[in-house]
């Protein structure tokens, strides 16, 4: 098991590459306790995300609140290796303009 620092530093390429022209930012941790990790700026949608480094990483206090939140907002959700291909699909589903195709994934 890798450390959550490692997992998030290649996620950030991963999105960067994925959604081209997007804007990603590592949110600060002592602004708001428990906001999620990264926000994600694409075209005219958002999403965050909360970074783990497995699926039974304890979560911090407030974490749960603010993913649940912001998920009825636009998209948020905990992030690890275990999910990950299917938290970027859902993912990709979320950011696609109405009424047209998925996005590639390359």
């Amino acid at each position: 098991m890798g450390k959550e620092s490692g997992f998030q530093a290649k996620l950030i390429v991963e999105l960067k590459e994925l959604f081209p022209g997007s804007v990603i930012l590592k949110n600060d941790p002592n602004y708001i306790q428990g906001f999620p990790d990264l926000t994600i700026l694409f075209e005219e949608k958002w999403a965050v995300l909360e970074c783990k480094k497995s699926e039974d990483a304890s979560s911090q206090p407030n974490q749960d609140y603010y993913v649940d939140k912001l998920s009825k907002m636009s998209y948020a959700k905990f992030i690890h290796p275990d999910n990950k291909e299917e938290v970027l699909g859902e993912l990709q589903q979320a950011f696609r303009p109405r009424g047209s195709a998925r996005l590639s994934r390359r």
